[in-house]
């Protein structure tokens, strides 16, 4: 009986220990947001709307993306790779909360960089954007970012991967600006170890407070765009949450809750199996069927 309440002592810690490092690795990324593309005199300052990145803006995951541009430059190992991208790739399709499935993704998601530059990384990622990541944006998304940047308001991309390579989409997209996880360096080489943690769930909602409060936005009119369910607390921060390419829970709260829902796939609604390969593998269905699919929604 006595063993009981340890337990109970133990879990409360963890949820506590996750957390704290959620709040970090919001406030971290939020810090590390640098303005690409700023407007210099916005027509709507206060509002902004933020953007998922993976099977939201791009078609797969830009972690795998940018691990395999690396590997083929002999970045790392074949055996790194496997290890790394896959652990990621299963932790954003599934969204397992079990505390040590998540201490042991953080340990490994950033690990293949370690004893490399900055540098070095964001020179690679230019090159490997325009070979593998610019053809898998969803015209659907980009057309909607254009739309409130048209409006004077500003964009911000939002995503658990590398800081580094979402700034290089969101500069590459004429965005403002973005906020990813946030690899721990010291004297510009990477150590391998993250700020807190990644940038996903609960942690891209700090991320945006933070950015709010430094940015003067008034988040209930401000919007925010995500494929996932598990980006519930981002969606939720906003007056205006849209699901694209909803996975199934997000297309069903979205419907309970009248959220506008686009979907930039195929006119086929996605089985689970080919959502874990869009989101794992990075499959494509190709620029014209998204294009085809945003003239049939309007």
């Amino acid at each position: 009986m006595a063993a009981h309440p340890a337990r109970s002592a133990e879990k409360p810690r963890r949820v506590v220990d996750l957390q704290q490092r959620s709040t970090m690795a919001g406030e971290a990324a939020a810090a590390a947001a640098e303005v690409e593309t700023a407007l210099d005199h916005p027509a709507d300052p206060a509002a902004a709307a933020f953007f998922d990145v993976d099977n939201t803006v791009m078609q797969g995951a830009s972690i795998f993306h940018l691990a395999r541009g690396l590997h083929r430059r002999d970045f790392f190992t074949t055996r790194d790779i496997v290890g790394a991208t896959w652990k990621q790739a299963w932790f954003r399709v599934v969204g397992s909360e079990n505390p040590e499935h998540v201490a042991a993704t953080r340990s490994s998601a950033l690990g293949f960089i370690a004893g490399h530059t900055v540098t070095e990384l964001e020179e690679l990622a230019e090159d490997i954007f325009d070979e593998i990541m610019a053809q898998r944006i969803w015209p659907g998304t980009r057309a909607l970012a254009q739309l409130h940047l048209d409006r004077g308001q500003r964009v911000w991309l939002v995503t658990a991967a590398p800081i580094e390579i979402a700034r290089i989409i969101a500069r590459r997209l004429g965005l403002t600006g973005a906020m990813g996880t946030v690899p721990e360096h010291v004297d510009g080489v990477y150590t391998g170890r993250l700020v807190g943690d990644m940038l996903h769930g609960p942690a891209k909602a700090e991320a945006i407070r933070a950015l709010a409060q430094r940015e003067g936005l008034d988040l209930a009119r401000c919007s925010a765009y995500s494929d996932s369910y598990n980006d519930l607390p981002m969606l939720g921060l906003v007056g205006d949450p849209v699901a694209i390419n909803p996975d199934a829970r997000l297309r069903s709260h979205a419907r309970a809750e009248g959220w506008r829902v686009r979907d930039y796939r195929t006119g086929r609604k996605a089985a689970r199996a080919g959502v874990l390969v869009g989101a794992g593998l990075g499959a494509a269905t190709g620029a014209v069927a998204a294009g085809a699919a945003l003239r049939r929604r309007g």
